[in-house]
């Protein structure tokens, strides 16, 4: 996995489809109450997701079989979606309940028709969707986070990045950036302040993770966690970062998640769990911070969008820019396995990277 070892060209095209047979961020659980339903779009496909008067939620294509108009504009009661265009209805399940039109003797025809749904399933307060051809007994497990139970998010943003899943998955593991994209809204930093850091780096399953370090005792911040703060930073297929910090009183974990739109824009959803029980006053503050650190990556995201249109490969240069070699290897072992249908073998190893930032 050294960076040496790698092209420093990388000749790759630059619209690159998403990753099927992977659990995909669909909505923030608490935007969608019961009797309720939303739409998304997720990698090209109308998305109908809803929850029923008992709180099961659930996904169908957001098109009337009939003659594809859009779900989302119809009716729902908290059990059944129906058309707005011939009043056809849907169970949560997909089956035709209801045919209008259709007299008596023709009503079984309705029988025959089923709208496609999508696996879907909530936990720590995201519903999930699954995009893929996997049948329903090989799903994968829910990509939940280890060791906080059904905990929802105290924060919740997300911003559209006008790039394919994997260029705006770049931002997530790409230290040279930050310097010069970001900027605190309260403090002007000028750009050439950076550092040389170390950093250790082993493959976990889907991905790999900067190795948990002990955090900087200078930085005010991480005193909120109580004494022998550490942290560790977990990189995953499709495109997930998740940043654990843990002291003796508190934790925190910040994760950032792609859900593709299509071939060209994105969604990232970035949720933020902790255990600070006086923190709800500064949440405003908090998601403030976040939403301009995400805004900040999707201005750049316009302006990158307009030199990829060029189709110039690109230049790899050092361990600053091994992360994002390594996805891309992860990403085609995971096409080399049929999108999962065969085994999956994670072809990176442990590694110490040097880089400034």
């Amino acid at each position: 996995m050294s960076a040496d070892s790698l092209p420093a060209t990388a000749r790759r095209p630059h619209h690159i489809p998403p990753l099927s047979n992977f659990w995909y961020f669909g909505l923030n659980g608490a935007s969608l109450k019961p009797g309720k339903m939303q739409h998304i779009t997720l990698m090209g496909q109308s998305v109908l997701l809803g929850r029923t008067n008992e709180g099961k939620v659930f996904a169908m294509r957001n098109l009337c079989p009939h003659r594809s108009t859009p779900l989302h504009h119809g009716q729902f009661d908290g059990k059944e979606v129906q058309c707005h265009y011939h009043g056809w209805r849907f169970a949560a399940d997909g089956r035709c309940t209801a045919i209008p039109a259709l007299c008596d003797e023709q009503a079984r025809f309705g029988e025959r028709v089923r709208n496609k749904t999508y696996p879907c399933c909530e936990g720590q307060g995201v519903i999930w969707v699954f995009m893929g051809d996997k049948a329903e007994d090989d799903l994968p497990d829910l990509p939940l986070l280890p060791g906080i139970g059904d905990a929802k998010p105290q924060i919740y943003c997300q911003v559209t990045y006008p790039l394919n899943a994997e260029h705006t998955a770049y931002t997530f593991f790409d230290p040279a950036h930050v310097a010069f994209v970001h900027s605190s809204p309260f403090i002007h930093r000028k750009s050439h302040n950076i550092r040389a850091k170390v950093k250790e780096f082993a493959p976990v399953p889907f991905g790999w993770c900067m190795k948990r370090h002990t955090a900087p005792r200078e930085n005010m911040f991480y005193r909120l966690f109580g004494k022998n703060v550490t942290t560790e930073i977990t990189y995953l297929l499709p495109g997930t970062r998740i940043e654990h910090i843990a002291g003796d009183k508190h934790w925190l974990i910040s994760v950032a998640t792609v859900s593709p739109i299509s071939d060209e824009e994105t969604i990232v959803h970035q949720s933020t769990y902790w255990s600070f029980p006086w923190m709800s006053p500064a949440k405003g503050l908090l998601r403030y911070l976040i939403k301009h650190f995400l805004t900040e990556d999707r201005e750049y995201a316009a302006k990158q969008r307009e030199g990829l249109a060029f189709q110039q490969p690109f230049i790899s240069m050092g361990d600053a820019d091994a992360q994002i070699q390594w996805f891309q290897r992860l990403r085609q072992a995971w096409l080399q396995s049929g999108s999962g249908h065969q085994p999956f073998v994670n072809p990176l190893v442990e590694e110490t990277l040097r880089f400034n930032s």
